[in-house]
């Protein structure tokens, strides 16, 4: 029982932290326990989730709205203006007390702030300006902060809660500016991306002051870097890009990047000095930001250290996953983005002219998406090589990786004791960790299925597309149709698909199957 924080204040958190779940930078724990005097720690339902930090660390998040009002009618929101739901606002001081009261009795370590637009985007962030150098100076909470920065404030007022916060991020809302006029008639397309050129240049600006090895040091550890530093993944690296270069392979990314550009306009984002195509004014001077990105008013603090996220909003309106996957690359390349978040569309305004009323939210398509993005991030891959034109959704049945390598057999199988990294890593049941292992088991011996096994590799995926000393496990033939029904089985044995690949039924295997031919 918080006997220290008013009920008013409580009855308020009841009501903002729950307006805050559809906000996905994070999961809500969903369960309150007191300590019992025998087990350690304890939980509390409202607005409690985790993230993690640099080192691989899972840490409680305060998540909450600081108001539910709004000036805007945004279709997906729960908080629309038209909508009747009970209004309440947090003062600053508040957060600061439910921060620092649930923080000393270790519910969480850090706060995630979020809100609601109170008579104008500049004065909303005002408000949040004003709580976090509360947090940070009268109350001297250092902890993790990540604040969502509104669309339509002005640069000064971002530049200072910059250097307060850890993240921050501007929601990208739709994958595409058109799906936005129509959802979010009151938000713009130049509002959202000038935040977001804003807030990269500032980091490069503290980055550059700082100098990059002191901020790594500080914030993360570089993993790609590092593997650079090795000769074996320097050399997968340039063949990789070799790859990525080959004619087939540049126009199907080439193809993506255009269909980024016209989603979301994002041709004029190139030159890391344009903002965009106009300069709003509320922005302030334009060759301030234009030519420096900002000053370093505060060379005793980092800007933004953790880097800026976003979010898009899925199935909402009618993109493709080829255009979602299209633009968060976009954002990655040209934003510089630490994460894009996805968060599968749920009508909770009943509002018929929006997907989905009586309908679960698409989860498995956010998860497909959440796959395709760490595919990008991670093992090399680009959004015109997983999708295409012709192919513009995931499998529901295989994840993203197993789906582009049953479409590319003429790269399998692969040699474990010769190939490079990321050859490795395009291999399905092969993961970071697992490659990683592999290079340095092999320089000491001849590997086999049972070692790869030890090592993490998932082989129930992996021994169709890998040998080991010139062998695969099994006498399997590299047949589209016969590996996209084993893998199917292997993940969903009650779910097969035939031949045709249109009906979902069960198909009797041959003896046959595991002769080569």
């Amino acid at each position: 029982m918080l006997t220290s924080i008013s009920a008013d204040i409580m009855e308020k958190l009841k009501i903002l932290s729950d307006a805050a779940k559809f906000d996905v930078a994070c999961t809500s724990s969903g369960a309150s326990r007191s300590g019992n005097g025998t087990d350690m720690g304890s939980a509390f339902a409202s607005g409690i989730c985790h993230s993690f930090t640099a080192d691989g660390r899972c840490i409680s998040l305060l998540k909450i709205l600081f108001t539910n009002e709004c000036i805007y009618d945004c279709k997906y929101c729960i908080n629309r203006c038209t909508n009747d739901v009970e209004r309440v606002t947090f003062t600053p001081e508040e957060v600061c007390k439910l921060t620092v009261e649930f923080y000393r009795r270790n519910y969480i370590e850090g706060l995630f702030l979020s809100s609601g637009i109170i008579e104008s985007p500049e004065h909303t962030m005002q408000l949040l300006y004003t709580t976090l150098f509360l947090l940070r100076n009268k109350y001297h909470f250092n902890g993790y902060i990540h604040i969502k920065g509104i669309p339509g404030a002005s640069s000064e007022v971002l530049e200072m809660i910059g250097y307060l916060c850890d993240r921050m991020s501007v929601n990208l809302e739709l994958p595409t500016a058109e799906g936005l006029r129509a959802v979010a008639p009151n938000k713009a397309r130049k509002n959202i991306l000038t935040p977001m050129r804003f807030i990269q240049n500032g980091i490069k600006d503290s980055r550059m002051y700082h100098g990059n090895s002191s901020m790594k040091n500080r914030m993360y550890i570089d993993e790609q870097a590092y593997y650079e530093q090795m000769a074996e993944i320097k050399d997968s690296t340039a063949r990789l890009s070799e790859y990525h270069r080959s004619l087939r392979v540049a126009t199907d990314c080439g193809k993506a990047d255009k269909l980024a550009e016209k989603s979301w306009g994002l041709g004029v984002q190139l030159n890391p000095g344009v903002v965009c195509e106009t300069t709003d004014v509320s922005y302030g001077d334009g060759d301030y930001i234009n030519n420096t990105g900002l000053s370093i008013k505060r060379p005793d603090r980092y800007y933004v250290p953790a880097g800026q996220s976003t979010q898009m909003i899925v199935g909402a309106t009618g993109e493709s996953d080829y255009q979602i996957i299209s633009v968060a690359e976009a954002m990655y390349n040209r934003f510089d983005m630490k994460r894009v978040f996805y968060s599968a569309f749920v009508n909770v305004n009943m509002d018929g002219s929006l997907p989905g009323i009586g309908q679960p939210p698409p989860l498995k398509r956010e998860h497909r998406l959440y796959q395709a993005d760490f595919l990008m991030r991670f093992y090399g891959f680009k959004a015109g090589e997983l999708l295409s034109e012709d192919n513009q959704s995931f499998n529901d049945y295989i994840d993203p990786k197993c789906q582009w390598a049953v479409g590319h057999l003429e790269c399998f199988p692969v040699e474990i004791m010769t190939a490079d990294y990321y050859t490795l890593l395009r291999v399905p049941g092969i993961g970071t960790n697992s490659v990683r292992r592999i290079i340095k088991a092999r320089k000491h011996a001849k590997l086999s299925f049972t070692d790869l096994k030890k090592m993490g590799v998932v082989l129930k995926r992996a021994l169709y597309f890998i040998t080991c000393d010139g062998r695969m496990m099994y006498n399997t033939k590299l047949d589209e149709s016969y590996i996209t029904r084993h893998l199917i089985y292997n993940e969903r044995p009650d779910t097969m698909l035939l031949a045709d690949n249109k009906s979902c039924t069960y198909e009797q295997m041959s003896i046959f199957d595991f002769i080569s031919e």
